[in-house]
């Protein structure tokens, strides 16, 4: 599918100008689920626990699955998690810039880390968009219409999915999952997503109009809420 973004239109004033009232708010603070015990410390960036920062068990592999409307795949976790972070990579593609070859990595047996959260790659729980693009500590990466289409995908999977441009450590590229398996709203909006994707069409990725005021309005007070 064609890209829906002309992504030199946003360099036009106007455009920047709508944007940067939602830009500039917070979104989604990274809370793991669990504090990791003895895992990392700051001379041994080596993670070591069976469960990464979310609480989600570590795996030995993961499936490669196809990000829909692209020629791009991704290896997760199986299940929720997938089904979740798959989404976010589609309205990646649509909404923000088609994707390509290396853009999106995910599920890794490294275990080498810089942030604690970079853990979560190895349960598959966790993906980068364009990480060489988006490294960890850099900020302002993305256009201001970019962070309408980012805030837009954290409100309407209400606080599942953390963004990694919220943390301390900032890391653009870094979207994961936000609470520990088997919770009642990683299945909720797994269920959600799902239900979109078996619908008729007209909803889900692809369908959404991040700028429209009504969306807008509840990205804002979303990111107020969750600040």
């Amino acid at each position: 599918m064609k890209n829906k973004i002309d992504r030199r239109s946003v360099l036009m004033a106007g455009a920047a100008l709508g944007a940067t009232a939602l830009a500039g708010l917070p979104g989604t603070a990274y809370a793991a689920p669990g504090t990791p015990s003895a895992d990392t410390s700051p001379t041994d960036r080596t993670w070591t626990g069976r469960r990464t920062a979310n609480g989600w068990p570590v795996l030995p592999e993961a499936e490669l699955m196809r990000i829909e409307g692209s020629d791009q795949s991704v290896r997760l976790a199986d299940g929720d998690a997938a089904s979740i972070l798959l989404h976010v990579a589609r309205r990646f593609h649509y909404e923000i810039d088609q994707l390509r070859d290396g853009d999106v990595t995910g599920h890794t047996t490294e275990h080498g880390i810089d942030q604690d959260y970079e853990s979560n790659y190895l349960s598959g729980t966790a993906l980068a968009i364009r990480p060489r693009a988006y490294p960890v500590g850099a900020k302002g990466g993305l256009y201001p219409r970019e962070l309408i289409v980012v805030r837009d995908v954290l409100a309407e999977l209400d606080g599942v999915v953390a963004w990694g441009g919220d943390f301390a450590t900032p890391k653009e590229s870094h979207f994961e999952i936000a609470y520990a398996p088997g919770h009642p709203k990683v299945k909720g909006v797994a269920r959600t997503i799902r239900g979109w994707q078996e619908g008729p069409g007209n909803e889900g990725a692809g369908t959404v109009d991040a700028y429209g005021p009504g969306r807008r309005g509840r990205a804002e007070a979303f990111a107020r809420r969750t600040a």
